[in-house]
Parts: structure tokens; sequence; C-alpha cells
């Protein structure tokens, strides 16, 4: 499990909300794919997203995985339904990380999404038996 960014100092904290669409693709990729997740962010030569259930990390492969930014203390207590988006606060270690969060965002969910749709291919539905 990947802890660097519990153990390094903060740039600056942002209170945000995470779109309801991201979040509950990243829970159902935990669902289907596995509790940790390590993306590469297409166009972002060196940074990776890592997707963990207490935080998703933007890390740069070429410092030895410098967490960047990171997503965190997600509070799904307080929405009420799937389509809500979900509070949380970032932590922005580098001045300029606030610049790439929707490109990661929108990035790892197309990846997840394509591997999920790769997935589900081999799953059938079965029909409920008829009574006779």
């Amino acid at each position: 499990m990947f802890t660097r960014h519990d153990e390094l100092p903060v740039y600056a904290y942002l209170q945000s909300k995470v779109e309801a669409t991201f979040y509950n693709h990243v829970q159902l990729a935990f669902k289907r794919l596995g509790k940790e997740l390590r993306l590469p962010i297409p166009g972002l030569k060196t940074l990776d997203l890592i997707l963990q259930s207490d935080a998703w990390i933007i890390v740069d492969r070429a410092f030895n995985d410098m967490p960047v930014v990171a997503w965190a203390d997600f509070d799904v207590h307080q929405r009420s339904g799937l389509h809500e988006p979900v509070p949380c606060r970032i932590r922005l270690f580098h001045a300029n990380g606030g610049m790439i969060l929707r490109r990661a965002l929108e990035a790892m969910d197309a990846q997840l999404l394509e591997q999920l749709d790769s997935r589900s291919a081999t799953h059938k539905v079965l029909n409920f038996p008829t009574r006779e």
C-alpha cells in the first residue's frame, strides 16, 4: 500500500468534491479489478495515478513515486444518493499540481471504463427459471 502521501509535507490543502461518476467508477473498479490500482496518465509522461480506498494519488515515476496531488478524506456519509458528488480534501504537493486535476480524473475514468468493459464481456446474464 502506498503511504508517501501521508508522510511528506503538503504544499496546500483544498476542500473540493469529486463528481459522482468518477467516484462510483472507482468503487466499481475496486470490486472488479482489485483494491489497489495503478494507471498511467496519457499525455503526462512520467505521472501515474494510484487508486486506493483511502486516497487517489498522482505520483511522478521520474522522482521515485513522489506524490504530486492526492484526493483524500472522502466523506461518503454526507451524500444521500449515488448521483451526488463526494466531498473530499485535495492535497497539493507541488505548486502546479492543481493544473492537472481535471485531466487526471478524465484519463482515469476513460481507462477504468475501458478495463471494466473488457471484463464485462466475460459475464453472462442468466434468466430466471419459468414456472410451469
